[in-house]
């Protein structure tokens, strides 16, 4: 039913596919934390602290929008990924046509609302003085580009939901080399400062999108589109949104959570602001493997969905969080080891001897606190996606709800008393303690939620056949 290219996970072993299609994910997703660690380093090495500070706050206030685009193309796809289980080809068609008429409607009206909001933000968050220029020029960039961002994700998540991880691998890679290659260029040659480390990020992805749409054209004749593909049909369309706002505001209330540390944290100063950014950054690179196995769940379990085979998504989610559970030890190790080392690549050779110790330190105590916490955040990252597999994505939403709640409600209470009780340092401490403890209290639902909708399927199942064969009567009729 489909080219070489692309995978159908519902025949064969469940646990090889999951590998196979995680590990061509993986090194993607590697490669696209280095090339945004590449931004952050080359920024605070070659600038200053306090941009790399910059660098760091941004990071809370464009995944708020960029956040909600990624969740948004995300969505989109799972409709996708069900019908090639159910090998309706046509159904994905028609799928990725509605899917790309929305997500250009979403990136005009993210594209105005992010620039126009952009200033307004970064005073809501209390950003200091010292950065809030260097902020602004970064993220007014980034955000110029969300529809270069929206473009080339969506066309990864429609090639990954055929079972093809490979290809949205090798254009990630270019995208990367050109990426580094922009940064050094932008920031040591025209002395662009951090808006040139946005800017390379953007014209990086732009080129990236590109280059897929041209490669899925040639090799991918499943997806040539024709004109009926982009029908409206306001059914369609309302069930793609039905699995894609859910998702994109799931993305958009980790956020807004992020987005209130970020604001407690800037009360503490730029030092404690770039010793958090040098952690966040080590954690999205380590936690890569348990992210890329929560996608690729998406996928397998979508697939099967759509092909109505219970037994393999029980055996493949089980088996899968064992596997990340292998992981985590790693991780944790890792970062409990190595994590002082590492945060000194973030800091210039030539920053004082007492502020570069007081960064690592910062760096260093995150690792403590949320180490212990890892195995919560791999376990939510197989269940969550194997709940949107299944197209259960309020459940989902509510989750998002439960960890937005923890992390407002325990950074703010933690890092005032904490604060107040034994000092600034056991108030920061406090606040590296909410997002861990969130993790666990969202991990906790979709959890349970997971095998309660599990337990479900074989009626869910027999309901939808029951509904196809009647289908097919009164057709003939």
């Amino acid at each position: 039913m489909a080219n070489a290219l692309t995978n159908d996970m519902t025949v064969g072993s469940p646990i090889k596919h999951i590998i196979k299609f995680t590990i061509p994910l993986l090194i993607g997703n590697i490669f696209q934390v280095l090339y945004n660690m590449v931004d952050t380093i080359i920024v605070g090495r070659t600038i200053s602290v306090e941009a790399l500070a910059a660098v760091g706050a941004a990071g809370a206030i464009t995944f708020l929008i960029v956040g909600f685009a990624l969740g948004f193309t995300n969505g989109l796809s799972i409709i996708v990924a069900q019908r090639f289980g159910a090998n309706d080809m046509d159904g994905v068609r028609r799928s990725v046509g509605t899917g790309l008429i929305l997500a250009a409607m979403a990136s005009v009206v993210l594209t105005a609302v992010s620039m126009l909001s952009a200033r307004s933000l970064l005073q809501f968050m209390h950003t200091p003085d010292n950065i809030i220029n260097d902020l602004y020029n970064y993220i007014i960039v980034i955000y110029a580009g969300i529809v270069f961002q929206v473009f080339y994700n969506y066309i990864s998540c429609v090639i990954r939901a055929l079972g093809d991880s490979r290809t949205p691998l090798y254009f990630l890679l270019i995208s990367s080399i050109i990426n580094i290659i922009l940064d050094l260029v932008f920031i040591l040659n025209f002395h662009m400062g951090v808006a040139g480390a946005g800017l390379a990020t953007i014209i990086a992805q732009a080129i990236s999108g590109l280059l897929c749409l041209l490669y899925v054209g040639k090799k991918f004749p499943e997806l040539h589109l024709k004109k009926s593909d982009f029908k409206w049909d306001s059914k369609f369309s309302l069930r793609h949104l039905g699995l894609a706002v859910p998702m994109a505001f799931q993305m958009s209330v980790t956020a807004i959570g992020v987005m209130i540390v970020q604001a407690v944290l800037n009360s503490f100063g730029s030092t404690v602001i770039a010793g958090y950014t040098a952690a966040n950054k080590i954690e999205q690179l380590v936690s890569q493997p348990q992210i890329s196995f929560g996608v690729t769940m998406a996928t397998f379990v979508g697939q099967n969905y759509g092909a109505m085979r219970e037994k393999r998504i029980r055996e493949g989610v089980n088996k899968c969080a064992l596997l990340v559970l292998g992981f985590t030890v790693i991780i944790v190790a890792l970062v409990l080891i190595f994590s002082r080392q590492i945060a000194g690549i973030f800091i210039d050779s030539g920053t004082s001897g007492d502020l570069r110790e007081s960064v690592t330190l910062y760096t260093q105590n995150y690792f403590y606190v949320a180490g212990v916490f890892y195995f919560a955040l791999g376990l939510l990252f197989v269940y969550r996606n194997s709940l949107q597999g299944m197209g259960n994505s309020g459940i989902v939403l509510c989750g998002s709800a439960v960890e937005l709640i923890a992390r407002i409600v325990l950074s703010l209470v933690l890092a005032n008393t904490l604060t107040g009780m034994f000092g600034e340092f056991y108030g920061y401490l406090g606040v590296c303690a909410s997002g861990p403890i969130a993790w666990l209290s969202a991990c906790t639902l979709f959890m349970i939620s997971y095998f309660i909708k599990v337990k479900k399927l074989p009626e869910v199942f027999e309901k939808q056949r029951q509904f196809k064969e009647y289908d097919k009567s009164a057709a003939i009729e």
